[in-house]
């Protein structure tokens, strides 16, 4: 039998507020020793009293907003009970039937195709603290209990791993352009869980569904769901039973493991937090906060096409970040917008070759919009030429220092100047008979040669647009 796969994503980002969910702590806690940003409310002390971040509200509304989710008048939040190690208080305070954003959608790649996939509620909770395993026993780091959680629930319309791996880049570049979240997923503060289930083709019956986790890296999540997809079609070829449970990732086997029976919404005996009132928006205020949303990813990418004529791949790639994109813009405001494919070439070149060679980040790099549109004017003015230009890049990448010092340190500017490279020329003429007997006989290719030799010569400084008309005059026309 034919099966198709469904999959639902249940996507965690940690917010970028300076302070915990209910309490003061600092969210800063990445390198920080092990509970010492605790205090009696995120270490769950009975009788604490917590308080509501409205930073984390705010940027909720906003994640909402930017996936196009109605927003209630009314929130509240809950209590969702389990006992489990890294729940302090044994109970997470978090939103079940009143979340901050309903019924969104983001729209992803499907083999070539746009694709909508519904968001079913955008909800804000805490974190739980990080459990250390040590072998034979486990140790506790608070330290991560009660950060801002943003909870974004899609829709089961995902159809593939492929699928699954583009929804989650598209909502993490999303979160980045409205600057809540880090997004990143190795250190924890971009976290997903997939519901995955199989069907027969054509069925609107889902089979037991599965959820998975542990899956730290948009690989992890592309492999794990592959994986399970082939899994659960094994299960049911040799005869067997799919269950409804909860499996993790093992990276280094590459393969999902049984963990325990999967949870239903009445074993968490949700209900109202008795300790927080309920949220009821202004909505001069969400008007006020949809106002100072950013420019967002598709729309960018849509605008540089129009206004600038890059193709879609350009525009694609750099509108991918935030920070590109606005280096890339930066740049122009300080040239004409005919340089845009030039600069895009560059972005997209070597610029991000040394950034992943070095393992940084274009908002940190050296080299301002200033000093690259500095550089691509010695190339115009003909100062330069372009082998020379990715030299002199390279050193501005890692010194920051200007191309015209560069340039003139190492006497480095084109020679353009023809009577010094007429001698130049005839010298390697009189060097390479050969060549000048092969192009005389009318293979072209000697020429490219005989110029490669005069760039040699001159450290690559020659002027190839003169070396070449120098070239066809010694050779005797062409």
């Amino acid at each position: 039998m034919n099966y198709e796969t469904v999959i639902g994503l249940e996507v965690h980002a940690q917010l970028l507020t300076r302070s915990k969910m209910f309490c003061s702590c600092s969210t800063d806690y990445v390198n920080a020793p092990p509970n010492t940003h605790v205090c009696p409310i995120c270490l769950g002390m009975p009788g604490t009293l917590p308080v509501i971040n409205k930073k984390a509200v705010e940027y909720t509304i906003m994640t909402a907003l930017a996936l196009e989710c109605t927003i209630p008048e009314y929130t509240k939040f809950d209590r969702k009970n389990y006992f489990y190690p890294d729940m302090m208080k044994n109970y997470q305070i978090s939103q079940y039937d009143a979340p901050i954003g309903k019924g969104g959608c983001l729209a992803i790649n499907s083999n070539g195709h746009q694709k909508k996939i519904n968001i079913t509620r955008v909800h804000l909770e805490e974190d739980v603290a990080k459990l250390l395993h040590r072998g034979e026993y486990s140790l506790v780091d608070v330290n991560r209990s009660g950060i801002p959680l943003m909870e974004t629930v899609s829709e089961p319309e995902i159809s593939s791993a492929e699928e699954a791996r583009d929804y989650l880049i598209k909502l993490r570049t999303i979160l980045r352009y409205l600057g809540v979240s880090t997004g990143n997923m190795e250190d924890g503060s971009f976290r997903c869980d997939a519901n995955i289930s199989i069907r027969p083709a054509g069925s609107k019956e889902l089979l037991s569904k599965v959820e998975v986790k542990n899956m730290n890296s948009f690989k992890a999540v592309y492999q794990a769901l592959k994986y399970e997809s082939k899994r659960q079609r094994k299960v049911l070829e040799e005869g067997g039973t799919l269950v409804q449970e909860t499996r993790g990732w093992m990276d280094e086997k590459e393969v999902t493991v049984s963990q325990r029976s999967k949870e239903y919404a009445d074993d968490y005996r949700y209900f109202p937090e008795p300790d927080l009132p309920p949220l009821f928006f202004d909505r001069a205020w969400i008007e006020e906060i949809k106002a100072r949303l950013p420019e967002l990813p598709e729309a960018r990418k849509e605008r540089l096409m129009a206004q600038y004529g890059l193709p879609l791949y350009d525009a694609s790639i750099l509108t991918s970040s935030r920070a590109m994109a606005d280096y890339f813009e930066n740049c122009l405001k300080l040239t004409s917008p005919d340089k845009a494919k030039i600069i895009s070439n560059w972005l997209l070149g070597d610029f991000s070759r040394l950034l992943n060679a070095t393992d940084s980040d274009i908002e940190n790099t050296r080299i301002s919009p200033g000093l690259l549109v500095e550089l691509l004017n010695l190339v115009d003015k003909g100062t330069i030429s372009g082998p020379t230009a990715k030299a002199v890049f390279e050193k501005m990448f890692y010194t920051g220092k200007k191309a015209s010092d560069i340039v003139a340190k190492g006497k480095l500017s084109q020679l353009s100047d023809a009577t010094e490279l007429n001698g130049i020329v005839k010298q390697v003429l009189a060097n390479n008979a050969k060549a000048v007997a092969d192009y005389k006989a009318g293979k072209q290719q000697a020429l490219t040669f005989l110029t490669g030799q005069i760039m040699k010569a001159t450290r690559g400084t020659a002027n190839p647009a003169v070396v070449r008309e120098i070239l066809v005059h010694e050779l005797g026309g062409g």
